[in-house]
């Protein structure tokens, strides 16, 4: 392909992707109050308020915006696929898809278990030190600030094994790597936890765990790539 096709092809995938965007972002728009309701169901024991005129319908939002990423992610991820395609080998492409299909299945399994799992946790804990005198009253637009931040965070931490796996498929990332460094990441996790999730040690500490235990997980897939390129090169080698 020339510069110019190049240009036109990714054209194309952007013009798709913004597309779904927008259609998943309208989606969720008119569903904004039914979609909002579902997403209080961690609190539906607190109170909740909006502080100004415009503080729901801008809250409903970036709702409806954060929806249409989530709902149109399959299709940004394939476009994101396609357009790299013609640049990759038969055997990388295989990788790609299926890296690229297991990111959308993974951040939507981390963005799960952020919502059902860690965010009643944080709420529980947090609203047990109300008492008679301290009653909890939230701002709308404050509990889905909260929320986005774990649930985005949970969902991003959740794709380490996938980042490692095309890190190990072009040969930037090695198995001794990963192990020699484990005690330095360990504590890059924390930090990065403490970055991503509200300010308080709970919230960080339910997201660090995960993440060390993804990052093991991504050193025995590192290995495991290695052994089939070695296993694949060996043939080659003997014949010659």
């Amino acid at each position: 392909m020339t510069y110019l096709e190049h240009l036109a092809e990714l054209r194309k995938r952007l013009l798709i992707s913004l597309t779904a965007f927008l259609i998943g972002t309208i989606a969720c728009f008119g569903q904004a109050r039914e979609l909002a309701e579902f997403l209080t169901m961690p609190a539906r024991d607190m109170r909740f308020v909006f502080l100004s005129p415009p503080d729901l319908f801008m809250t409903y939002v970036s709702l409806a915006v954060f929806g249409g990423f989530v709902l149109s992610l399959p299709v940004l991820l394939f476009e994101l696929a396609m357009f790299v395609k013609p640049a990759l080998e038969p055997r990388e492409r295989r990788w790609i898809f299926l890296s690229f299909s297991g990111g959308a299945v993974l951040f939507l399994a981390g963005a799960a278990f952020g919502f059902f799992v860690i965010v009643p946790f944080t709420i529980r804990f947090f609203m047990s030190y109300q008492s008679e005198g301290i009653q909890a009253m939230i701002s709308i637009r404050e509990y889905f600030g909260f929320l986005g931040q774990i649930v985005l965070a949970f969902g991003l931490s959740f794709e380490l094994p996938v980042v490692a796996m095309l890190l190990a498929l072009f040969g930037i990332l090695h198995t001794a790597t990963l192990r020699s460094v484990r005690r330095v990441a360990i504590l890059v996790i924390f930090i990065a936890a403490a970055i991503l999730t509200p300010p308080d040690v709970v919230s960080q500490v339910l997201l660090a765990l995960p993440m060390v235990g993804l990052f093991e997980l991504s050193i025995r897939l590192v290995a495991a790539i290695e052994q089939k390129k070695l296993a694949a090169t060996q043939p080659a080698a003997q014949q010659n």
